[in-house]
């Protein structure tokens, strides 16, 4: 037992350099890899079981009481990376087209994967699990005024569509890992520790079969977009950082809202631009690298926190002894 969980320890710190091995590979050989996001919600919905295993009805009653995190990541998420992305629009001047985009992905809730991500840092998960499905839930109303007034357009959401996908995806996988996890009891000790591998492996899945499916259109886009995603993406984990540091939020709740706050839903945003901005068709490629950017940078992100924590209770064990 002590060989795998040194197995585990390995796929889930160096989790980064596998999903650019494996990322670098899809690139060039989609084929081998596109077949994996016929089951992006299959992989997501396991990573998500598993994150339920890890919530308890006291994490999820403290949350309601003290809903001062959530709004904190709601905020940010609706106001602060919107104004980003219309920042960086007008200050590079970018196309028509390519500009409509990347406020598209502004203007999006949370992506699920940022559960994930928020579960492989040794997060919060569920205040992830809560800000994700409060940011989408608000997205049929907010996403649509957001978007008409940082890129003059109006969007037609179907709030069923994604009240749907939030069910399947996060709330049912989510509840039958709680009720797994309260039936379990102590036994859930045995079986925890894999949890992060899975998770781990889900997205290392997941982001190699977005690159597959979008190496034509990532060679299209140019070092240009790549640019402007990559620092909407960034400056996004570093908000919601600094904001949650700024009003004293504690270590694992801060990383969960940064994570949430950084990781928007770019299948939403490719989705809106595809059905709304037909004419527009270079709109949909900020969402399509984002969904491959947003999981590479928060694969960093998430493994340095990750290491941060468990560097702060090293430490205080230490001072303790």
């Amino acid at each position: 037992m002590t060989k795998f969980n040194k197995f585990i320890n390995f796929v889930v710190n160096k989790i980064i350099f596998i999903i650019i091995a494996l990322s670098t590979v899809a690139f060039f050989y989609p084929t081998g890899f596109a077949w994996m996001t016929k089951y992006t919600a299959i992989f997501l919905g396991v990573a998500m079981f598993g994150m339920g295993t890890t919530i308890d009805y006291k994490s999820m009653k403290s949350i309601v009481i003290h809903p001062k995190e959530i709004v904190i990541g709601i905020v940010s998420q609706f106001v602060f990376m919107p104004l980003i992305a219309w920042g960086l629009c007008s200050v590079l001047n970018l196309p028509s087209d390519i500009a409509l985009g990347v406020i598209l992905v502004g203007c999006c809730p949370g992506g699920t994967a940022s559960n994930v991500m928020t579960h492989i840092a040794g997060g919060d998960v569920a205040l992830s699990v809560t800000m994700t499905t409060v940011s989408t839930l608000l997205a049929p109303f907010l996403t649509p005024v957001l978007v008409y007034m940082f890129a003059g357009a109006w969007i037609n959401v179907s709030l069923y569509a994604m009240f749907i996908t939030v069910i399947k995806v996060i709330l049912i996988p989510v509840v039958l890992g709680i009720v797994v996890n309260k039936l379990a009891g102590k036994k859930m000790e045995y079986v925890s520790p894999v949890l992060p591998l899975i998770s781990s492996i889900s997205i290392i899945l997941i982001i190699s079969g977005i690159i597959a499916i979008n190496s034509d259109k990532i060679i299209e886009s140019g070092a240009l977009v790549t640019m402007v995603v990559f620092i909407h993406n960034v400056l996004g984990l570093f908000t919601g950082l600094g904001v949650s540091k700024l009003l004293g939020v504690e270590y694992k709740k801060a990383t969960a809202v940064a994570i949430e706050v950084g990781m928007q839903n770019s299948g939403l945003a490719v989705s809106l631009a595809t059905v709304n901005f037909a004419m527009n068709p270079l709109a949909t490629l900020p969402g399509a690298i984002f969904s491959v950017m947003h999981n590479l940078t928060g694969s960093v992100f998430a493994n340095v926190r990750r290491n941060g924590a468990q560097k702060a209770y090293n430490l205080k064990n230490r001072v303790e002894i």
